[in-house]
């Protein structure tokens, strides 16, 4: 069977089994996953193994730290995805929940129901951890699922993808509900992104080239995350202990993942004090500084930021830094260079915390907090299928809800239309 054959036949298996799942009640979806989690753990030196297969291949290949690290199963790792599925398997079932029901002059009682999506396509680099996440929202939400991981990951995701399968085998719930496509031919991809009539939502996850390819390539919707330019605006009198030790651990506790922070700003009256304590922190931590010339008035000894900077999203121990004049300085800089990811302020100012939260239009915005609890897990909603920073449809971490759509349900006794 070639390769579009191959993926039309997953599709139209995809299609039959949403149909059935969207049927499964709450406690079988919850058995099943309780039952995956418990078959993660118990199949964990499989897992591990097979995830050698894949490190081994990204060292001869000379695959980045960053994707490294996105690509390691260990332990906690997989004890994390177990932990994924019994987190989703305790929320509340958002499917067949009626909604905003209101009635008519002429009697008719009007609602809104919420359904699954369909089939989803999912197209993601490195991280196997997604094909478990994935699978769990998905379940949980009725929709059938099309996992197409990246080839540096594909005996990881394949291995996860069995262990799922075989749970399913002995549930009510289709083998076919979740599918990975087995090939690391790209034009796997392709022939996926042309099914409209199989297929009802694509969602990728990975660099900013891939998600353009999918984005340029697909006939079906894409809900996009380009990528995470994050900042954290240091206020005048915030509190600076509180404010290295939440910069320090949005930069460096993870660097390679898309809620970090990647850019630094400071208000002009804070940055006297602030910049030469933080600077001191980052340099014991590796993370290189790169700053506008007020900030390297204060730190000389860094690196200058170029225009382009500002745009970037390392996924690394680098920083750029800009000290602005106050509150409306940060939120134009947000507004000119971020991604609609993530941002956040620190400040005991009570009013400049309502105006960063009202008027930052990224799809997260917090107040004394790390941009890394930009996260489905970390805000309660079980596991995430990705962040949306498009506003059609979901914005920010997709969990459950974001999963489904709703249609209009309505009661009537006999009324026919004038």
């Amino acid at each position: 069977m070639d390769i579009k054959a191959q993926v039309i036949e997953i599709a139209k298996h995809a299609h039959k089994a949403g149909q059935s799942l969207a049927r499964v009640n709450s406690e079988e979806k919850n058995r099943v996953l309780l039952w995956i989690a418990d078959a993660l753990v118990q199949k964990s030196d499989y897992l591990i193994a097979e995830n050698a297969k894949d490190l081994d291949h990204a060292a001869q290949t000379g695959l980045s730290a960053a994707m490294i690290d996105r690509l390691t199963l260990k332990e906690d790792t997989i004890r994390g995805m177990a932990r994924g599925f019994t987190e989703v398997a305790a929320l509340p079932d958002p499917v067949g929940k009626v909604t905003g029901m209101w009635r008519r002059p002429n009697g008719l009682l009007v609602g809104k129901m919420r359904i699954p999506l369909g089939v989803i396509g999912i197209i993601y680099e490195s991280r196997p951890n997604v094909t478990a996440d994935a699978a769990a929202l998905c379940l949980k939400s009725g929709n059938a699922v099309i996992l197409r991981g990246g080839s540096e990951a594909i005996h990881s995701n394949l291995a996860i993808a069995r262990i799922l399968q075989a749970v399913l085998k002995r549930s009510d719930i289709p083998e076919t509900a979740i599918q990975i496509i087995p090939v690391t031919d790209r034009a796997a991809i392709y022939e996926l992104l042309q099914l409209e009539e199989y297929i009802d939502l694509i969602i990728p996850r990975g660099g900013e080239e891939l998600i353009r390819a999918v984005v340029n390539q697909s006939k079906i919707p894409v809900i996009k995350h380009y990528k995470g330019v994050c900042h954290i605006f240091v206020d005048a009198g915030a509190d600076l202990d509180m404010a290295v030790s939440i910069c320090m651990n949005a930069k460096v506790q993870r660097p390679g993942v898309c809620n970090a922070m990647e850019t630094l700003l400071v208000h002009a009256d804070a940055a006297e004090r602030f910049l030469p304590v933080m600077a001191a922190k980052c340099r014991q931590a590796g993370v290189t500084l790169k700053g506008c010339l007020k900030t390297r008035a204060i730190l000389p000894d860094i690196e200058e930021a170029t225009e382009d900077d500002w745009y970037r999203e390392y996924l690394d121990l680098v920083l750029s830094v800009r000290v602005v004049q106050d509150i409306d300085a940060a939120m134009v800089h947000i507004e000119t260079y971020g991604s609609l990811h993530t941002e956040s302020i620190i400040t005991e100012n009570y009013a400049n915390a309502q105006r960063f939260l009202n008027e930052v239009n990224s799809s997260t915005v917090m107040v004394n907090a790390s941009t890394r609890f930009s996260d489905g897990f970390e805000l309660g909603l079980g596991a995430e299928i990705g962040i949306s920073t498009t506003k059609l449809h979901a914005y920010g971490p997709m969990g459950l809800e974001e999963l489904t759509t709703t249609k209009f349900i309505i009661y009537g006794n006999g009324q026919v239309r004038k």
